[in-house]
């Protein structure tokens, strides 16, 4: 059974910073893109950042670059996002995917990123 299992989430303060992890299970994690997609309260879902199978490339959109950075350990079977300098208009359920972009085919429940002073 595939399952993708995110934690990390939280409440932050603006300009504060979160690390967010997803455990993959039930598939050979190494051979996959994978990508962190997110739902804001009231809006459709938008992905945000891939990285490629061996980690070696990744992209993201034009607003987390330069705050967000997806990272990704095929050792320990985890995925990473890093985000900084975090923006009220971040607040989101936030979900890890397999796939890269809109070829996602598999995500996982999401950890909810609240951003409020």
């Amino acid at each position: 059974e595939v399952q993708l299992v995110e934690s990390g989430g939280g409440m932050v303060q603006p300009g504060g910073s979160l690390r967010l992890s997803c455990v993959a299970s039930g598939f050979a994690f190494s051979a996959y893109d994978m990508s962190w997609v997110r739902q804001r309260p009231g809006k459709g879902p938008e992905w945000i950042s891939s990285i490629n199978r061996d980690g070696g490339r990744t992209q993201s959109i034009d607003s987390v670059k330069g705050r967000f950075t997806i990272s990704r350990d095929n050792a320990q079977n985890q995925l990473y996002l890093q985000m900084t300098n975090l923006q009220p208009e971040d607040t989101a359920l936030y979900r890890c995917a397999r796939g890269w972009g809109i070829g996602v085919d598999f995500r996982g429940s999401g950890t909810l990123v609240t951003v409020s002073s």
